[in-house]
């Protein structure tokens, strides 16, 4: 169950992801339900996040992702997809970066590793 404002914001996301193609910024998220600063929309955002409506990707800008809509219904499967797919490429670059620089399996490696397999389990998952 999502507040109002929950309910609002992942409205705004989603039409902005389908027009632009592309999540809207804080600040615009921030202006859309005429928040007086962006610490209310981490607050919003990560209750989206428990709740299974978004995943945040992190270290990247906009990135938010729409996992479930407000309607409760998946989004369309391609994007996705294609997100999960470049998360995973970007996965194992680092990892091999990584292992390159180390011989030994650090646990930076393996905690790459478990990633990676978490990452293509959802791909396999969200796929069936």
């Amino acid at each position: 169950m999502l507040t109002k404002k929950q309910h609002s914001l992942l409205v705004f996301i989603e039409k902005t992801v389908d027009s632009c193609g592309v999540p809207p910024s804080y600040d615009e998220m921030k202006d859309a339900l005429g928040l007086a600063s962006k610490s209310g929309i981490h607050r919003l955002i990560t209750g989206l996040e428990e709740r299974g409506f978004i995943r945040r990707l992190f270290n990247r800008a906009r990135a938010v992702e729409v996992v479930r809509r407000a309607d409760g219904s998946l989004p369309s499967s391609g994007r996705m997809e294609a997100c999960l797919i470049q998360e995973i490429a970007t996965l194992y670059s680092k990892l091999n970066a990584t292992a390159k620089r180390n011989s030994e399996l650090s646990d930076e490696v393996l905690s790459l590793r478990q990633k990676i397999k978490q990452m293509k389990l959802m791909v396999v998952d969200y796929a069936a």
